[in-house]
């Protein structure tokens, strides 16, 4: 997406091709819809950590500009995703991955993606319907903040999508983004994303705002990861002596985990930022758990290793692994 400007992200951008396809399985039996699927339809990949069943599912994808990584210069950066085969002309591309945990009697989303308000989105939906869902079969949505492209798909023309889930939201992170002086003292590209925070915390009833780290369900708990956000979160599962660590916008593709001083133009806490990444790598390399990242290829799963006093992403071997 060339040249698109801080405006016009605020106001999203249309909707287009689908993004990509393919699908691997993880030693599990292949979704229902899996059969005869097109090139057009959103890849799915499938892992199990314990009795716990992950699927990786894409709502799409955009491009950022290399100028919105502030830190370095946008040359700079352009120049790393050179080097890393990643630079497109719009800039570095960056995925919309979400997550479907199944313990066999409840189905928890992690996040809804931006549901086509932002780049080459929208194509949750037919990534559950290839797995023989709708939306009405999510038990619950844990947002682990409440960005646009994380929160774009729980509305639509004024409907909750997911009209029979329970919505968990960071207590914290819905007081900032639904106080009326946030949205007076934000710039104009977090507009939307204010809007939306408004339209999820109106449409959803049965919406929780948590405090700190709990358990949502025996085995998945929250995970405290604010900096990015006031109250962003992780998601963690772990069963039978395995665990998975959702973390949401802790990395973006070709800048992260390696470039600590790099951040992201809609961080509004830098320092904050920066902070929780470099104690987030140091846990995530010492633990050596599974992470799932958002923003990094698909399907955003692999670990953070600390090489001679740098971190680098190691994607992680998640197929046919049972």
């Amino acid at each position: 997406m060339t040249g698109l400007s801080r405006r016009g992200f605020s106001l999203g951008l249309p909707a287009l091709a689908a993004a990509g396809a393919g699908l691997a399985s993880a030693g599990l039996a292949q979704p229902p819809a899996a059969a005869g699927r097109s090139a057009d339809q959103p890849p799915l990949a499938q892992l199990r950590i314990g009795r716990f069943k992950v699927t990786a599912l894409s709502d799409g994808y955009v491009d950022m500009p290399y100028e919105y990584f502030p830190g370095r210069p946008a040359t700079e950066i352009e120049a790393l995703a050179k080097a890393q085969f990643s630079a497109r002309p719009g800039g570095i591309r960056m995925m919309f991955n979400q997550y479907l945990i199944e313990d066999g009697s409840s189905r928890i989303l992690i996040d809804a993606g931006p549901g086509g308000t932002i780049g080459q989105s929208g194509k949750l939906p037919a990534g559950l319907e290839a797995l023989g869902l709708d939306r009405g079969r999510i038990d619950a949505v844990i947002v682990t903040h409440m960005h646009q492209d994380h929160i774009g798909g729980l509305v639509a023309g004024e409907q909750a999508n997911f009209a029979k889930a329970e919505i968990y939201v960071d207590r914290r992170e819905l007081a900032h983004w639904t106080n009326p002086a946030t949205r007076s003292a934000s710039p104009a590209y977090l507009q939307n994303g204010i809007k939306l925070a408004g339209e999820v915390a109106r449409l959803y009833p049965k919406l929780q705002a948590i405090d700190g780290e709990r358990e949502i369900v025996p085995g998945v708990s929250i995970v405290d990861l604010s900096g990015h956000t006031p109250g962003h979160i992780g998601v963690r599962i772990a069963d039978a002596g395995q665990s998975l660590i959702m973390a949401g916008d802790m990395l973006f593709p070709v800048v992260h985990p390696a470039g600590l001083d790099v951040n992201f133009l809609f961080e509004q806490d830098r320092p904050a930022a920066q902070a929780m990444r470099t104690r987030f790598f140091q846990r995530a390399a010492g633990e050596g758990a599974i992470i799932a990242a958002t923003h990094m290829p698909f399907p955003g799963l692999g670990r953070v290793v600390a090489e001679q006093g740098q971190y680098r992403w190691l994607p992680a071997a998640w197929a046919f692994q049972g």
